[in-house]
């Protein structure tokens, strides 16, 4: 009997590195013959890149490049081989690199994030993905454009430096000096949310608060992004608020999706192709997945739900172990989880379970094969 643990981290608890050798070590108690592998796997949100290139073999490597104040700092992409990278674009333009008081969209870029991507162009590599989650920026990408060559202008004809500030400056954008690799390579952007550019749902009023945008700033940064818009329609031809995901990344996913022609994909999805989890899913007879928390959220671009539809259209069964269960769990049955167990063995505060979490998981997990185990002697029955 072949088991295969592809289980989300329980933030603040337990890695997924954790659970793959709990699952095993109670799998061993119960059955007295299996096999058993783990990969680790995230949803397209910080620690991508570490799991898929754990998860593939690669290697990391580091850059220096220019964070969300243009400070200089070192981030690090993975490199899957020797067609393949993928970048976290929090790891040079992330939120939690900017201090809580100067938190501010209109002065941040995506610079250091196109500077990752360059280096990426010219290491050769014919396959980028960039992940989208975590960034502090609303600069609607330009600041990752003008580090791959792309200039923008306002209407004394002074190139702008990319920032969120910048965006109602835009007059004319020139595209002549894109990196020369740019239109050869195929990009792909791990995307979770449908937003548009602008509008109510857009970039600037969906996330912008939590980047310290008062109502001031983010009123000032929509007119901005309307303009951005209005200036790429005139030089393209493309209105980015007809493409989904537009706005992630405060616009990220417009500068990918236009200037570069990124195709805009489910993280976790994206993932399991890295990682090429459906050949793993070969010969496999359980799958073994969870997270710290299951509710509603769980069946939109998360990690059990991508897990569970990939066993299902396999034919694999999937159950999954988690720390509790909130409103909608049980929704995850419709999306190929066919059980859910949670580690609590009684009532306990949330800082009880995790400080306990390693024992109360060992424990769920062998309760969980136990039963298991009853199920396959009444198949065989």
């Amino acid at each position: 009997m072949k088991l295969l643990f592809v289980s989300d981290s329980f933030k603040g608890s337990l890695t997924s590195d954790d659970t793959a050798r709990l699952l095993e070590q109670a799998a061993h108690r119960v059955f007295d013959a299996c096999s058993c592998e783990s990969m680790p796997v995230a949803d397209g949100g910080e620690g991508t890149t570490e799991a898929v290139v754990k998860a593939v073999g690669g290697t990391l490597r580091s850059v220096c490049v220019h964070g969300p104040l243009m400070e200089e700092t070192t981030a690090s992409y993975g490199v899957l081989d020797e067609r393949r990278a993928i970048i976290e674009m929090a790891a040079a333009s992330g939120l939690p690199m900017v201090p809580d008081e100067l938190r501010n969209p209109l002065h941040t870029t995506t610079y250091g994030t196109g500077e990752l991507i360059r280096d990426a162009l010219d290491q050769g590599f014919g396959e980028i993905t960039v992940a989208l989650g975590g960034s502090a920026t609303n600069d609607g990408g330009m600041g990752c454009l003008r580090a791959l060559g792309v200039r923008f202008f306002d209407a004394q004809d002074q190139e702008l430096q990319g920032r969120g500030a910048d965006l109602e400056r835009v007059a004319r954008i020139d595209v002549s000096g894109l990196h020369p690799r740019a239109p050869q390579v195929t990009f792909v952007a791990m995307c979770d949310v449908d937003n548009p550019l602008c509008g109510p749902n857009g970039a600037t009023h969906t996330f912008g608060p939590q980047k310290g945008a008062s109502p001031e700033i983010r009123d000032r940064l929509e007119r901005g992004m309307v303009n951005y818009r209005d200036v790429i329609v005139r030089t393209l031809g493309i209105d980015p608020d007809g493409i989904a995901g537009s706005g992630a990344a405060g616009g990220l996913g417009a500068a990918l999706a236009v200037f570069l022609h990124a195709e805009l994909k489910s993280g976790i999805q994206t993932v399991l192709d890295l990682i090429d989890f459906d050949a793993k899913l070969e010969g496999t007879s359980l799958v073994v997945t969870g997270e710290g928390r299951t509710d509603w959220q769980s069946c939109h671009g998360k990690v059990m739900q991508g897990v569970g539809q990939r066993c299902l259209q396999h034919g694999v069964p999937a159950i999954a172990l988690c720390g509790s269960l909130g409103p909608g769990a049980m929704d995850i049955f419709d999306h190929g989880i066919d059980s859910l167990m949670v580690t609590m063995d009684a009532p306990m505060s949330l800082d009880d379970a995790m400080d306990n979490a390693p024992a109360l998981y060992l424990d769920a997990a062998e309760r969980m094969f136990r039963l298991v185990r009853v199920g396959m002697g009444m198949a065989g029955s």
